[in-house]
């Protein structure tokens, strides 16, 4: 009964986020505004509630095979990939340097913002 009551928690935010999505006309997916606002709620609770931390265990435990569809999508549409090749690997090569310049520069960022939060310059 705690994964069903979990799984329903999940798809609630979901639907939130479809419905704030649609509703705003923003360019984020629903459930990544279901996410957000999933995290804004366990961030003001500071816990998780028992079915819902179950219920993600049975998913991640079980996350390979999310990629089943993804997997599928490749192969349905290798003819229009293998047209396509450069440009998918010159938008993957430079979306891959721009995220990881990106992290580098957060962590960057926070290390000295909390360097100069603390109180004896310790190094985090």
């Amino acid at each position: 009964m705690d994964f069903l009551n979990g799984i329903t928690i999940l798809l609630i935010y979901e639907l939130a986020g479809e419905a704030i999505k649609l509703i705003l006309r923003l360019p984020i997916p629903g459930p990544v505004m279901g996410m957000i606002l999933l995290f804004l709620t366990l961030l003001s609770q500071k816990s998780v509630a028992n079915s819902v931390d179950f219920t993600s265990k049975v998913l991640l435990s079980h996350l390979s095979l999310l990629f089943v569809p993804a997997g599928v999508g490749v192969m349905v549409h290798f003819d229009q990939i293998r047209a396509e090749w450069l440009p998918i690997s010159v938008t993957l090569l430079v979306s891959t340097v721009m995220t990881m310049a990106t992290t580098a520069g957060i962590m960057l960022g926070t290390r000295r913002f909390v360097s100069r939060r603390s109180p004896k310059n310790v190094e985090v």
